[in-house]
Formats: C-alpha cells, structure tokens, sequence
C-alpha cells in the first residue's frame, strides 16, 4: 500500500520523516500543502480524529505574527479556517495510512505504524 505524507518541504521535522520513510521499504508520495494546498474535508477529518489543538501549529512563525483577534476564541471552525487560510499552520508531518493519520514525526511511532 502506499502511504501519502502531507507537510512543506522546507521542514526540518519534514526531512526527518522523509529521509526516515526513504530509508525504509514503504512506498509514499509526498504532497507539500504549502504549494499544493488542502481541502477542508480532508482538514476536518484530521481534526475530527485527532482534535484541532493537536493539528494547529501554535508554536511556529505564521502563528504567533497573527493578531491577537485571530488567536481569541479559538475552537475548530476557526482553527480550519487558519489552516486552510496558512497551511505552514498545520503541524507536520502528518502521514496517511489509509485507515487512519499519524501527526507529528518520531521514529518509533513511525515503525510501529508500518511493522
């Protein structure tokens, strides 16, 4: 099966994952939501399953130069729209596994993923 990482290629978290799935016989393709965008059925589910505060990236750049009024307030419906708005918001990796997504990169979780 082949697996479809989601993230932007200039990432160090992001080359970790790729170098690490590189290394291993997994077969993916690598989708930059930076340049190729994502949809918002696609963000919701991601939300859906492993909550919003868990995909949101509060602790990068794009994210803490918003306006305090963006950062009030904030549930699920605002938190997608950020997303969609600035994907860099998105914390990555994020690897589809057809029946469910990992966030996030650690070798350990990766390969007891892929065992």
């Amino acid at each position: 099966m082949a697996y479809t990482l989601y993230g932007i290629k200039a990432c160090d978290t992001m080359k970790k994952a790729r170098t690490w799935l590189d290394q291993q016989p997994v077969a993916y393709s690598f989708h930059d939501y930076k340049t190729q965008g994502i949809d918002r059925a696609r963000l919701e589910r991601w939300c859906d399953e492993h909550g919003w505060q868990v995909l949101l990236n509060r602790a990068g750049t794009t994210f803490r130069k918003l306006d305090e009024a963006s950062k009030a307030d904030l549930d699920q419906a605002k938190a997608v729209e950020l997303m969609l708005a600035q994907p860099s918001m998105i914390k990555r990796p994020v690897l589809d596994l057809g029946d469910r997504t990992l966030v996030g990169f650690k070798p350990e979780t990766y390969a007891a993923a892929l065992a």
